[in-house]
């Protein structure tokens, strides 16, 4: 595996992440990973490199380098609630869409993304307008709004905990997938808490998360396999 401290501009600003790959030149599908309001973490840094070890090259992009995290999460929540399709911090993600997709050892034409709650919802967003992604795996995100821009979703595979504020968001968006014929595997986890993927103290659900992992290389092996699942 390689791992690297990377940069690359969004705008004005720089923006930093970290990349986990496969041996060898490749080139692999790829992944973007949003973290959640944490940050770039070694939890997240750790999600990359398991990716990593599936056979993708996982950027886990750092939405807060150089800029001040609280005043960061405002803009962000402000903007899921304005115009979630198209903010500061949809445009960074993009920015890290761009960056992946122009390495030569990616795969321009499979690509995908995984987010974590905010992340989650990025991820699902920049999916609603950027047709490079081919698969996506949220967890515990909520919808973009307006709620049909879900109809130019590419493949879905998303996880719930229960009861949680995404909770809702996770059943309506599988309503709404199937209403728009879009696949996806949405599952919510019952007694399952927020952040239960990530292993904090007191928020793990070993369970929900081995089965969610399990899930989500099952369905990225048929939306957007590498070569070793081939």
């Amino acid at each position: 595996m390689i791992t690297a401290a990377v940069e690359f501009p969004s705008g004005a600003a720089t923006l930093a992440a970290y990349l986990a790959r496969p041996d060898g030149p490749g080139p692999f599908p790829a992944l973007v990973v949003i973290h959640e309001a944490y940050g770039l973490n070694d939890d997240i840094r750790g999600i990359a490199e398991r990716l990593a070890g599936a056979g993708y090259a996982a950027l886990a992009v750092d939405l807060f380098h150089g800029r001040n995290r609280a005043v960061c999460l405002v803009r962000f929540f402000g903007g899921m609630i304005l115009n979630s399709l198209d903010h500061g911090g949809i445009r960074d993600a993009r920015a890290a869409l761009d960056y992946l997709a122009a390495q030569p050892y990616a795969e321009a034409d499979r690509l995908g993304a995984v987010g974590f709650c905010l992340g989650g919802n990025f991820a699902i967003c920049l999916a609603c307008t950027d047709q490079r992604l081919k698969a996506i795996a949220p967890f515990y995100g909520n919808n973009p709004r307006p709620l049909e821009a879900v109809r130019r979703l590419c493949p879905v595979v998303g996880s719930y905990p229960d009861p949680d504020f995404s909770t809702a968001d996770g059943r309506q968006l599988d309503v709404e997938l199937d209403r728009y014929e879009v696949a996806h595997d949405i599952k919510v986890y019952p007694g399952a808490t927020h952040s239960f993927f990530n292993g904090r103290p007191g928020a793990a659900n070993a369970a929900a998360a081995q089965d969610a992992w399990g899930r989500l290389l099952a369905f990225f092996g048929q939306h957007l396999p590498a070569k070793t699942a081939d």
